[in-house]
């Protein structure tokens, strides 16, 4: 007999529907015959003795004879546990067990246990994205697993613990309606949650600069990069930078969901990525840690950092091909991973902060100590991080030692809310400006807008994703300002993709001060942030 039942593997941040075919000979035989098929991995093949012992421990007993069970597509590689719940229910389907014999408007996805209990899977966001799009109303999946897939709207997801509590579940579907309800989630107040930070810039005694530079970045999602002497303070800046970052738009926590779904390291009991990821690897780290890799490509921190913070402390203590592999995605906001049997892309849009010392010994520049490196040693040490992805940082902030009386002064710092109050306001101006534009992309793509306004454009949510068109539309120049970025144009002999990202920061700054054209001041602020290069990289 032939039993049907589906489930979904994931590739990527993207699920594909599988369906899950069993045929029983029903001829009784001396040892069990178990076959599957249709590219099962190690982990698919061993699922035969997990679902005979969980079908066994939950009451049923099945005769030995020949089950072949059919993963298709048969061209596409099955990985993982997931499907032992499909196969089982397709076993019980098989041999009479189910009233229900139709399981097309069902997706079932999860691990079993010898006793028949249900274990949580990797990625099942994506997962469930996918039954919407195919139009599955109803998905099975294990309890511990429900709150991540119910951010999907368009599907009931069932928490269950059993595979008896799967059986019975079906059975009342049999007969016109399904015993148990569906989990909502709100996903509306999980984002607007009150955000709590444990650590917060009132903390941090004098640099004034550092602390600006870093609003700006915060305001736009600028990379920056800071350079200073030992104990300065930078490691300390940059562990306070979350605390001023915009919320999560609904758009972006998903799409950040996804990706630490598929990796493994969501929590589960919050099912959405509320708050924007920091990402902060050892500098031991290998070029396929940071970018992602392995025989079925998994994110890397790049993509663990999307829609949010990756900080490389000690930056040119990083191999030279680590930092290397950061050029593609620091420029296109995407990562992609080519093997032998299969090549994904991994979103990878994130905000780089970076610190450094400006020598081996740390003390060049530095008024208190002096330093002992020759003009080689720093050389060598700077020229670890290169050109190119020099090129790609927004904003370089020197970080000085702190003098005695800053670090003892009796008044208190201006804290993360009062700035996070301002980058808020900022951010509100740039996504009242994109919206716009989206809103005019969807009115041109209309019947008989141009074919050019009709292709998809990936959304931008701050300054620092705009694009050629987007800076020569929102980041026009006075003649002072033009003049005044032509001359630091050919003084420091910048790129023209310094001179895009000087217009973005500017855009920025004018953000931060509300104010709807460049002027002068926002465009030699911003190019005051690209000089530390010129001395120190010289």
């Amino acid at each position: 007999m032939l039993f049907k039942a589906r489930s979904a593997a994931v590739y990527g941040i993207d699920a594909h529907i599988i369906d899950v075919e069993v045929d029983f000979s029903g001829i009784k035989t001396e040892q069990e015959q178990f076959n599957t098929v249709g590219l099962p991995d190690a982990a698919v093949r061993e699922s035969r003795d997990r679902v005979r012992s969980a079908i066994k421990n939950s009451g049923f007993d099945i005769p030995p004879t020949r089950i072949t069970i059919n993963l298709a597509p048969a061209d596409l590689k099955k990985e993982g546990s997931g499907f032992d719940l499909p196969i089982a229910i397709g076993i019980l389907g098989a041999y009479g067990a189910l009233h229900l014999k139709d399981l097309s408007n069902f997706l079932l996805v999860g691990e079993l246990g010898l006793d028949g209990g249900l274990r949580a899977v990797q990625g099942m966001l994506p997962i469930a994205v996918a039954a919407r799009a195919k139009g599955i109303a109803n998905l099975v999946i294990p309890a511990s697993n429900a709150r991540e897939a119910a951010v999907v709207q368009g599907v009931n997801v069932y928490p269950v613990h059993s595979l008896l509590e799967v059986r019975d579940l079906l059975n009342s579907a049999a007969f016109g309606a399904i015993a148990a309800k569906p989990l909502q989630v709100d996903t509306t107040g999980l984002l607007t949650e009150l955000q709590h930070f444990p650590l917060d810039f009132k903390d941090v005694r004098g640099q004034h600069t550092a602390k600006r530079a870093l609003e700006v970045a915060a305001a736009g999602g600028h990379n920056i990069l800071m350079i200073g002497p030992p104990g300065s303070g930078k490691t300390m800046l940059a562990k306070r930078l979350p605390s001023i970052l915009a919320p999560l738009k609904f758009e972006e926590a998903l799409e950040t969901t996804k990706i630490h779904s598929v990796a493994g390291v969501l929590d589960a009991e919050a099912g959405l990525v509320t708050q924007r990821p920091f990402r902060s690897p050892h500098h031991t780290i290998s070029d396929a840690g940071l970018i992602g890799g392995g025989m079925i490509p998994r994110p890397g921190e790049v993509s663990l950092a999307h829609n949010g913070l990756l900080f490389l402390d000690e930056l040119p203590e990083f191999p030279r091909n680590v930092l290397e592999v950061l050029r593609q995605p620091l420029e296109d906001g995407m990562v992609t991973i080519a093997r032998a049997a299969m090549s994904l892309s991994f979103p990878a849009r994130f905000m780089l902060a970076a610190a450094m010392n400006p020598c081996p010994c740390g003390y060049f520049n530095d008024k208190s100590r002096d330093c002992m490196c020759t003009p080689p040693m720093i050389q060598r040490y700077v020229s670890k991080v290169s050109g190119p992805l020099l090129d790609r940082i927004d904003i370089h902030i020197e970080v000085p030692a702190v003098q005695y009386k800053e670090l003892r002064g009796g008044s208190a710092a201006e804290g993360s809310a009062e700035i996070r109050d301002r980058v808020l306001r900022a951010r509100e101006r740039q996504h009242d400006r994109f919206a716009r534009e989206g809103e005019r992309s969807k009115a041109a793509a209309a019947p008989g807008g141009s074919l050019l306004a009709q292709s998809p454009s990936k959304a931008i949510f701050s300054n620092s994703q705009m694009g050629t068109r987007q800076i020569r539309m929102y980041c026009e120049l006075s003649s002072d300002a033009e003049r005044l970025l032509e001359r630091a144009m050919q003084q420091q002999g910048l790129s023209a993709r310094a001179h895009d990202r000087i217009l973005k920061v500017a855009r920025t700054i004018a953000d931060l001060e509300d104010a709807q054209d460049i002027a002068v001041k926002h465009i030699a602020e911003a190019i005051q942030y690209r000089t530390l290069d010129r001395s120190y990289w010289a």
